[in-house]
């Protein structure tokens, strides 16, 4: 019964760590759309401001995606 116990917190260990991939693929989400916003102002500084719109809404949504991965490894450390 014991050995059963370990494999299941093993399993949620695993998890968890796996769930937190996601957070490197934000991170690049979000490295990629800043290079993005620095080389289109530097082809058109004249669309700065529309262009930092949508930098921003990139960024907003790469990290979302990043922060469900982080809910979900808490999700599985702490309330299962």
């Amino acid at each position: 019964m014991a050995g059963n116990m370990q494999l299941v917190l093993a399993a949620k260990y695993i998890g968890a760590g796996i769930a937190l991939i996601g957070l490197l693929g934000a991170g690049i989400g979000i490295a990629i759309v800043f290079a993005a916003l620095i080389n289109g102002v530097s082809r058109n500084p004249s669309l700065k401001k529309d262009l930092f719109g949508y930098c921003v809404l990139g960024m907003a949504l790469s990290e979302a995606l990043g922060l469900f991965c982080l809910m979900i490894s808490f999700i599985l450390l702490f309330a299962v």
